[in-house]
C-alpha cells in the first residue's frame, strides 16, 4: 500500500511540474541540494519527498541529513559550519540561534510565499526589516493524554492546576495504569520544553529574561519556579521507572501500548499515535505551574523551527525554488498537512486531517489560553546546561534549590 501511495504521489508531482520554474533542459548538470533538519520522526516522509522532487526537478538531487532525538542537532550544525561544510538549507529554532548563524542567513523577504505567512509566525525572524527564515508550521505541546484511560479511571474533567493533576494521577494509578511516561533522557524534553513552562508562565516572560540578564532578579527567588517543584515531583512520583534512560521512542511506546496515560510531547507525535492506533482517543492538556488556573491552564504554542538558506551556498536559487514548491504546490502542501500533520503557518494552506491533539491546541489558541516558546530566546547553550541540571535532580544527586541555583549560574555565565 505504501509503495502504491508513493507511486500516486509521484504521479501527482509530475503533474505539478509547473511549480518548478526554470527547470533545465535534458542533459543539464545535476546539482546537489543539501538540507539539514532535526525531525527524527519524519525520516521516512523526507525520503519520499526526495524521490518525488526528482520527478519535479530532475536536475536537483535533494540530500536530507537528520540529526535529532537524543543527539544535539545545534552542536552538530555548528560543527558542520566550522568545518566549511554548512548545508544549503538548514533550520534554526528561533531568533537566538538565528543570531548565532546571522552571517550565513539569506534575505527571503521577496519570496512569493511571504504574503501568506501568519504575522505571528513571521515576526520572530524579522531582523532590520528583513525576513530571514520561512516557518513551516505552528506547534504546541503539553501532556498528551489517553481520553479512554482518563474516562475509565473516573477522571471526567481535564486538570487545570497541579492539585487537580495530582488527583487525576491518583485515580489513574488506582485504576492500574502508570500516569506519566517521562522521556527525561532527552535534553529537549526536560531541559528545553519542560523548563520553558516556568519561564513562559511569568507575567511578562521577555521582561523576566531581561531582568535575569541585568541581575535584577534570579531564578532561585522566583515564585513560579518555586511552585513548579510540585509539578516536577508529581511527574516523577507517578511516572515510569528509569525516566533518565527513557528516550522519546520508548516514551511513545509506553503511551501507544496503554502502559501510561500521559506523556509530555506535542502535536508532532500525532501521526505516529494514529499509525499505532487509528482509533486512538487522544487530546492535550497544559503543564500546570501552580494552582491558579488563570496561570496554569495554558499551552505553549509557537513556531518550532524556521527554514533558512545558507548565503554561501552555490545553489541558493535551487534552495529557494524547493522551499517555494513545498508551500505552493499541491504535493508539498499534502506533505505539510497530511503526512507531517502540521498546523500550517500560512493562511492559504488548509488541512482537514488534524487529530485530537491539534484540534485541542487550536481550541486553546482560539480562547487565548497560550504561553510563548520562551526557550527560542534563551542564550546559546542554555538548553544543554538546563538539561544537565534537571537530570541531576531527577537522579537525586542535587536538591531542587540546588538545581535552581545551577540554572541561575548557567544563565549568568551564558548571558555574558
Amino acid at each position: 500500500m505504501k509503495k502504491v501511495l508513493l507511486f500516486v504521489i509521484i504521479l501527482g508531482a509530475v503533474a505539478s511540474m509547473c511549480y518548478a520554474s526554470g527547470q533545465a533542459e535534458k542533459g543539464s548538470e545535476v546539482k546537489e541540494l543539501n538540507l539539514f533538519h532535526f525531525k527524527v520522526s519524519q525520516v521516512e516522509q523526507w525520503e519520499e519527498i526526495t524521490e518525488v522532487y526528482k520527478n519535479v526537478v530532475p536536475t536537483v538531487n535533494l540530500n536530507i541529513e537528520t540529526v535529532g532525538g537524543a543527539a544535539d542537532w545545534s552542536t552538530a550544525l555548528k560543527t558542520k559550519f566550522a568545518a566549511g561544510a554548512g548545508p544549503d538549507i538548514f533550520i534554526v529554532d528561533g531568533p537566538a540561534l538565528a543570531k548565532t548563524f546571522s552571517e550565513y542567513l539569506t534575505d527571503l523577504s521577496d519570496e512569493p510565499w511571504v504574503e501568506h505567512v501568519l504575522e505571528s509566525a513571521k515576526r520572530p525572524m524579522v531582523f532590520d526589516g528583513k525576513l530571514m527564515g520561512m516557518p513551516f508550521n505552528i506547534e504546541g505541546y503539553g501532556f498528551i493524554y489517553n481520553k479512554a484511560i482518563f474516562r475509565e479511571a473516573g477522571v471526567l474533567k481535564t486538570p487545570k492546576t497541579i492539585d487537580e493533576l495530582r488527583q487525576a494521577a491518583e485515580k489513574i494509578q488506582n485504576y492500574g495504569v502508570t500516569p506519566f511516561g517521562n522521556g527525561y533522557s532527552e535534553w529537549w524534553v526536560i531541559g528545553m520544553h519542560l523548563m520553558n513552562i516556568p519561564f513562559a508562565s511569568q507575567p511578562d516572560p521577555e521582561e523576566f529574561s531581561n531582568a535575569l540578564d541585568s541581575g535584577k532578579t534570579t531564578i532561585v527567588e522566583n515564585e513560579i519556579f518555586q511552585s513548579f517543584k510540585d509539578l516536577f515531583d508529581l511527574t516523577i512520583q507517578y511516572g515510569n521507572k528509569n525516566p533518565l534512560t527513557t528516550d522519546h521512542n520508548a516514551q511513545m511506546s509506553l503511551f501507544n501500548t496503554g502502559q501510561v496515560a500521559m506523556v509530555q510531547q506535542g502535536n508532532w507525535k500525532e501521526v505516529g499515535i494514529y499509525e499505532a492506533n487509528p482509533n486512538a482517543e487522544v487530546g492535550i492538556i497544559p503543564i500546570p505551574v501552580n494552582n491558579d488556573p488563570d496561570v496554569s491552564n495554558r499551552v505553549p504554542v509557537g513556531v518550532p523551527f524556521y527554514w533558512v538558506i545558507n548565503n554561501q551556498s552555490i545553489v541558493q536559487d535551487e534552495a529557494k525554488q524547493f522551499l517555494n514548491w513545498m508551500v505552493s504546490s499541491e504535493t508539498g502542501n499534502r506533505y505539510l498537512t497530511d503526512e507531517f500533520s502540521y498546523i500550517p503557518a500560512f493562511d492559504n494552506i488548509k488541512s482537514n486531517l488534524l487529530g485530537g491533539i491539534s484540534n485541542d491546541l487550536l481550541t486553546y489558541a482560539g480562547e487565548g489560553k497560550t504561553i510563548p516558546w520562551s526557550f527560542t530566546t534563551w542564550h546559546d547553550g542554555m538548553y544543554n546546561e538546563f538539561a544537565e541540571h534537571t537530570q541531576k535532580y531527577v537522579a537525586g544527586k542535587i536538591t531542587y534549590d540546588e538545581m535552581l541555583q545551577d540554572m541561575q549560574d548557567s544563565w549568568v555565565k551564558l548571558a555574558k
